[in-house]
C-alpha cells in the first residue's frame, strides 16, 4: 500500500485501499492484543512459579552431556553397523536395515545414508577403509 502500486486481492477483488488499510489497522490491532495477553500469561506462570525459557540452556554443561550422550550412541550402534557391512551391506542397504527393523536413528527418527556414514566414519578413519553408497 505504501508503494503506491495498485493491485488486487484474488481472494477478495472488490478490496479498494480504504477496505485494505482498515484490514491492515485491525490486523495490527490483533497483533498488540496477542502480544498483551502472551506478556500477561507468562507473568501469572512465573508468578506461580514455572520456570521458563530453555529447560536445557546452552551451556558448558549442557554441551558436555549432549557430546557424551552421542558418543554412548555411536558406540552401542557402531558393532551393528559394522556387522551390516561385513556382510556386504552398501549405505543405502544398512539404512534400509535399521529402519526395517525399527531402530530409532541418533535423533529419533528414521536412518538416512548421512547418519549412519558419520557413525560409521569412527570405524573408517581407523581402518582407512571406504563404504559403498
Amino acid at each position: 500500500m505504501e508503494s503506491g502500486v495498485e493491485f488486487v486481492a484474488a481472494d477478495m477483488p472488490e478490496a479498494n485501499r480504504f477496505m485494505l488499510h482498515i484490514m491492515a489497522a485491525v490486523a495490527e490491532h490483533e497483533r498488540e492484543m496477542i502480544s498483551q495477553r502472551t506478556r500477561a500469561a507468562l507473568a501469572a506462570a512465573k508468578a506461580h512459579g514455572t520456570r521458563l525459557g530453555n529447560p536445557r540452556p546452552n551451556t558448558a554443561k549442557a554441551r558436555t552431556v549432549t557430546v557424551s550422550n552421542a558418543a554412548g550412541f555411536r558406540a552401542a550402534m557402531l558393532p551393528q553397523i559394522q556387522a551390516l557391512h561385513s556382510e556386504g551391506r552398501s549405505l543405502r542397504g544398512i539404512v534400509a536395515e535399521l529402519n526395517a527393523k525399527a531402530i530409532s536413528a541418533p535423533r529419533g527418527g528414521i536412518w538416512s545414508a548421512a547418519s549412519v556414514r558419520s557413525i560409521f566414519q569412527l570405524s573408517l578413519s581407523r581402518e582407512n577403509t571406504c563404504l559403498r553408497p
